[in-house]
């Protein structure tokens, strides 16, 4: 069967073309302008708790090295300190949320540039610019133009290729939104500030050139980003004004102005636009080219690694086996409906936070209640950051009868216990992800303490075993000592990409098939993977 192609090597299409491989499924990345990520050290993403678990997982290895995980997260108003919060590693717990990671973008695609580097899997066309593209009911055939003019084929076709996305305009797909929601001033520097580690949002600095917000991110090696909140039309930001109101930050925060290092600087707009469709066909839109959204703290990228996460497991079961458009349209289905909910909490939040008395005024709420919705954004918490659940999606099984519920509704991404896999290690449940499998998680107390051979053949262990064997899809078997909210013996069934399908108390072979069968969108027809368009609006 021919390789999935997919346009444009930015993250989500480097994030992609690994995540498939993983499942064993070959790709074609057209990068169609090599070397483009230039050094810039303003230019930085911040990951939540999950992408950055998904990219360690897929073997990037600078988060690690070039990374930092934030220790706290500070919130000031005018001179006042509204909120300290200490931010931890893992799942989030209680009113200790997991520390976000901040890394500069050009060492993220770096990194996953050489993990691609080694998958035989994937292979790289470089200078390959997309401008024709036609399908028929067996696959994809794009060309790219000169220098590298010529014809490719695949199986299925993603557009990863940004926000001026080319495989979107082929495709004729419109592309609505809010352009300039928010511009920012930025800059790096080197600098040492009060709170190392710690993340700082300062609304309504005292100072002169302060404005109306100010953030500062940290970096490894006393390096900073420092984000001023630009109103949205004027203000022309000349090197002088900068680098004024990086004196007058640094002088408001430490006394005085303390030595620094500029490294890098930069104006940046942010937009809101969500692509009316996600597929046609054979085809699909991962990314900025489906999506731009990033006011109030929320992350783009985040959200683009989560469409690739998403979407990978699906293409792999249609490329492997075949699968129904439930399962392909599920994608678009998911996601789009996700990232639309992103994007109207923040439109809705906008006049609130930057609006200047009409509804601002109307709205009840002190700045402390204004404070939560912003660190919402910033930490991925809330409306504005959390991971997004599936609840209502057309993969999700009906209510069984012996459905259990647990501290994870389903359709929400699983919480990471440890477990024991069938060779008998002990892995966190995260490290089984995205191997292109369902995952079934026993919960039995006291496993943790027993000899395995001992209890791989008592209790219900023979009779699940069967039951996974017995699955419409290639099923792992895990035991979990606990999980929040589960009683002992309760099965949980788990998506590929981390999501919850559903939990039974006991084993229940036919209603776990059953839910199994959903989650992979019933069985495949070739009727179904023929040239059907998903024109969902």
């Amino acid at each position: 069967m021919d390789p999935v192609i997919i346009v444009g090597a930015g993250p989500v299409g480097l994030v992609l073309s690994l995540a498939l491989a993983a499942q064993g499924v070959p790709s074609v990345l057209l990068d169609e302008d090599p070397g483009k990520e230039e050094t810039r050290p303003a230019r930085t993403v911040v990951l939540r708790e999950d992408t950055a678990a998904l990219l360690e997982r897929l073997g990037c290895k600078t988060l690690q090295d070039e990374g930092l995980r934030w220790s706290g997260w500070r919130s000031l108003r005018r001179k006042q300190l509204v909120r300290e919060l200490p931010l931890g590693e893992g799942m989030p717990s209680g009113d200790a949320p997991a520390a976000p990671v901040h890394v500069p973008q050009h060492a993220l695609v770096r990194g996953l540039r050489d993990a691609v580097a080694s998958q035989s899997l994937v292979r790289t066309a470089r200078h390959s610019r997309v401008d024709t593209l036609e399908q028929d009911p067996a696959g994809v055939t794009v060309h790219t133009r000169e220098p590298g003019s010529t014809w490719w084929r695949g199986s299925y076709l993603v557009g990863c290729d940004g926000a001026r996305s080319t495989v979107r305009k082929l495709l004729d797909i419109r592309f609505p939104g809010r352009t300039a929601v928010e511009r920012h001033a930025v800059a790096a520097l080197r600098t040492e500030l009060p709170w190392p580690g710690e993340a700082v949002l300062h609304r309504l600095p005292p100072w002169r050139s302060g404005g109306a917000e100010v953030t500062a991110r940290p970096l490894p090696e006393d390096v900073w980003r420092l984000d001023w909140l630009l109103p949205p039309r004027g203000e022309l930001v000349t090197p002088d004004v900068l680098v004024a109101r990086v004196r007058d930050t640094l002088a408001g925060w430490c006394g005085e102005t303390p030595p620094y290092e500029l490294l890098d600087t930069g104006v940046y707009t942010l937009h809101h636009r969500l692509a009316r469709r996600w597929r046609v066909k054979r085809a699909f839109l991962a990314g900025d080219a489906a999506h731009l959204l990033g006011a109030l703290g929320t992350q783009g990228l985040d959200e683009g690694l989560r469409d690739a996460e998403n979407l990978a497991w699906k293409l792999a079961l249609a490329w492997h086996h075949g699968a129904s458009d439930v399962l392909l349209d599920s994608y678009q289905a998911e996601r789009r409906a996700a990232v639309a909910a992103r994007l109207r909490a923040a439109d809705q939040s906008l006049p609130i936070l930057r609006g200047g008395g009409g509804l601002r005024t109307l709205v009840p709420g002190s700045a402390r209640g204004h404070d939560s919705l912003l660190t919402d954004g910033h930490l991925g918490c809330g409306p504005l950051g959390a991971p997004p659940s599936y609840a209502l999606s057309p993969l999700a099984p009906p209510r069984a009868e012996a459905h259990a519920s647990v501290g994870t509704p389903p359709g929400a991404p699983v919480a990471d216990v440890r477990v024991t896999a069938p060779d008998g290690t002990r892995v966190r449940l995260r490290e089984r992800l995205g191997q292109g499998r369902l995952l079934v998680v026993l919960v039995a107390p006291g496993t943790g303490v027993w000899d395995r051979r001992h209890w791989m053949g008592a209790g219900v262990m023979p009779r699940l075993v069967e039951a996974v064997d017995a699955l419409p899809v290639k099923g792992e078997l895990l035991v979990a000592e606990s999980y929040p909210g589960a009683s002992a013996h309760t099965v949980l069934l788990v998506r590929p990409d981390g999501h919850l399908a559903e939990s039974f108390s006991g084993v229940r072979p036919a209603e776990l098939r059953a839910a199994a069968d959903a989650a992979r969108g019933g069985a495949a027809r070739t009727s179904e993977r023929s040239d059907r368009t998903a024109d969902i609006n």
